[in-house]
C-alpha cells in the first residue's frame, strides 16, 4: 500500500471517528435536554430534541455508507477492520441513544403542563447527570484512544444501576403516599428506564471501543444492580 493510499485510507477512517464524535454530542446534547425538557415542561424544548434525532438517524447513516464503501475499496485487515466494524457497531447504540432521548422528550406533553416538582424530580436529576457523565466520558475515551480508563467507566454503570433503583423506590412511595401523584410518577418511572438503558448502551459502546483499540474483549460479567425486577410489594 503506497504513502498515498495509506494516507487515504488514514483519512477516511477519521472521517468515521469524527462522525462517532459528532453522535456522541449530539446525544449528551439530545439527552440533557430531554431532561431539562420533562422537569420544566419545556415544550419547545421538547420538540427540538425530538427533531434531533432525525439528525442523529442522517448521521448513523452517514457513517454506514462510509464504513461499508471503506471496507469493499480497502479492504481493511486485523485493528483497521476492527476499527470499521466497531464504529458501525458504536454508532448503532448512539442512535439507539437517541431514540431513548426522544421517548423522554415524548413524556413531556403527557406529564402536564406545570412543571415536575422538585420533590419529585431530584432523583431523576442525580441518574441524568450520571448518565451524561458516561456518554461525555466513553466517547472522549474512544477519540483519545484510552483504553485503559474504559474499565473503569464500564464498571461506573453499575452507580446508574443503583440511583434508578433508588428512583424506582421514591417513586413508588410517592405514589403510595398520595394518588394524585401516579400520573407524574409513572412518566417519571418510564423516563428514568430509559435513563437506566442508555447507561447500558453506553456500556456496549465501552466494549467495543475497548476491543477496537486492544483486539480483546472485556470480561462478560458487567456490573448489573437493577434491583427492581426483585422489587414487590410486602
Amino acid at each position: 500500500m503506497g504513502n498515498h493510499t495509506v494516507t487515504s485510507f488514514d483519512e477516511e477512517l477519521g472521517a468515521i471517528d469524527r462522525l462517532i464524535r459528532d453522535m456522541g454530542d449530539l446525544a449528551e446534547t439530545m439527552v440533557d435536554a430531554s431532561i431539562r425538557a420533562l422537569l420544566d415542561s419545556d415544550a419547545a424544548l421538547s420538540q427540538r430534541t425530538i427533531s434531533d434525532d432525525a439528525i442523529m438517524d442522517a448521521r448513523q447513516r452517514e457513517l454506514d455508507d462510509r464504513a461499508i464503501t471503506l471496507i469493499a475499496k480497502r479492504q481493511p485487515m486485523a485493528q483497521d477492520l476492527r476499527a470499521v466494524v466497531g464504529a458501525i457497531r458504536m454508532a448503532g447504540d448512539l442512535e439507539r441513544i437517541g431514540d431513548l432521548a426522544k421517548n423522554i422528550a415524548k413524556r413531556v406533553n403527557a406529564v402536564g403542563e406545570a412543571p415536575t416538582p422538585r420533590s419529585l424530580s431530584h432523583g431523576i436529576e442525580a441518574m441524568s447527570g450520571l448518565v451524561l457523565t458516561q456518554i461525555r466520558g466513553v466517547v472522549d475515551k474512544y477519540v483519545s484512544r484510552q483504553a485503559g480508563d474504559l474499565k473503569a467507566l464500564r464498571a461506573a454503570d453499575e452507580q446508574i444501576d443503583i440511583q434508578y433503583t433508588a428512583v424506582f423506590r421514591e417513586l413508588l412511595t410517592y405514589m403510595m403516599e398520595d394518588p394524585r401523584n401516579i400520573t407524574a410518577c409513572t412518566h417519571l418511572l418510564f423516563c428514568a428506564k430509559n435513563l437506566e438503558r442508555i447507561g447500558d448502551h453506553v456500556t456496549n459502546i465501552a466494549e467495543n471501543a475497548y476491543y477496537v483499540m486492544t483486539g480483546e474483549q472485556l470480561p462478560p460479567n458487567r456490573p448489573k444492580l437493577d434491583e427492581t425486577s426483585m422489587t414487590a410489594p410486602a
